[in-house]
């Protein structure tokens, strides 16, 4: 492997796409793998015990991550974001943070999780130079909430999770719920109550087509407009600013002073206008678009010897030849082509 020497971070390499769009973001998958068999992500009946998860070798090293994050740090990335599958199935996932808090020029390290492990992982991550946590969770009550991620896991344990990750001082936490209607969209006055007048931001997201995997359909989608007329009905709230180009989330706060939620609109709303932010899998591919197909093949450069400079001039060229906008051209055509899955790159 070639020695990460070439590389100069504070380098102003920075890179857009062919429609002006700069790459800010990356978010790493480290696991294909998950605890849970959630019913939008990875429902059991495709990924069952049959099925057949990444061999060990396939599988980036830490070091290998940590190269592809020390070459896009230069071409603009300032934050990046540990996924899954579920992150934290990982073995010693500390270790790769602690090598990437240590990458001059990113501001931000962050994780998303289920949350099922944080109560027990979040003193490590946190002295290792993890910033903050998002947690996935989709309902306060258990029948519900057994019956989105289908393993029967309870919601006291990501709770749990919670508190543990804003102890190691973690926070402040987000919580990520995906609203599926006819299965938990009585869980959004729930969760945005419980978490009202507190630093945790819910962000409720509208049910995606990701994958070809999960049953999608137009008429499960609960649109943001309802989420937030649901939660208006009972807590007015107003319309905060973005804090930076590409945020994600839609930004809502209590007029009482009671907190902040978000939106995750990318199928009544789409933002692939602002979208600056890239996805790698745990075997290396680079997708530009959480929809995509296919991805840029990583792992054979990093294990043929390639030095940092041939990985930046990579990135940079296929960055810059983005154009993406998948959820701008969603229609029931291209709803029905091939996706990659969700917990194949961590949404």
């Amino acid at each position: 492997m070639a020695a990460p020497a070439t590389i100069h971070p504070m380098t102003d390499a920075r890179v857009t796409d062919r429609l002006g769009r700069p790459l800010r973001d990356l978010r790493v998958s480290v696991t294909d793998r998950c605890n849970f068999r959630c019913v939008y992500c990875m429902p059991r009946e495709v990924f069952g015990r049959d099925h057949a998860f990444l061999p060990r070798a396939e599988i980036l090293e830490f070091e290998e991550i940590a190269r592809v994050v020390r070459a896009v740090v230069p071409l603009g990335v300032r934050k990046v974001r540990l996924t899954g599958g579920e992150p934290l199935v990982r073995r010693n996932l500390d270790g790769l943070v602690r090598l990437l808090a240590g990458v001059e020029g990113l501001d931000d390290l962050t994780l998303t999780t289920n949350g099922s492990l944080l109560a027990a992982r979040a003193p490590a991550l946190a002295d290792a130079g993890l910033r903050r946590v998002t947690v996935s969770l989709d309902a306060l009550d258990d029948p519900t909430f057994m019956r989105m991620n289908d393993v029967g896991f309870p919601v006291a344990r990501v709770l749990d999770g919670i508190s543990a990750a804003i102890a190691a001082g973690l926070g402040p936490v987000k919580v990520n719920t995906v609203v599926r209607r006819g299965m938990n969209e009585h869980a959004v006055a729930d969760l945005a109550g419980h978490f009202r007048g507190t630093d945790t931001v819910v962000r409720f997201i509208e049910y995606m087509d990701v994958g070809s995997s999960n049953g999608w359909r137009m008429d499960d989608v609960v649109p943001a407009a309802e989420i937030l007329a649901t939660i208006d009905a009972r807590w007015p709230i107003e319309p905060v600013d973005p804090g930076y180009r590409g945020e994600v989330a839609r930004r809502w706060h209590y007029r009482d002073g009671g907190g902040e939620i978000g939106v995750i609109t990318s199928v009544t709303q789409p933002f692939c206008g602002d979208c600056t932010r890239a996805r790698l899998s745990a075997d290396g591919q680079l997708f530009t678009c959480l929809f995509a197909a296919s991805g840029h093949d990583l792992r054979s450069l990093l294990r043929s010897g390639a030095t940092d400079d041939d990985l930046a001039d990579a990135l940079r060229g296929i960055w810059s030849d983005r154009s993406d906008r998948y959820s701008e051209l969603r229609s029931l055509e291209t709803v029905d082509l091939p996706k990659v899955e969700m917990s194949f790159i961590g949404g």
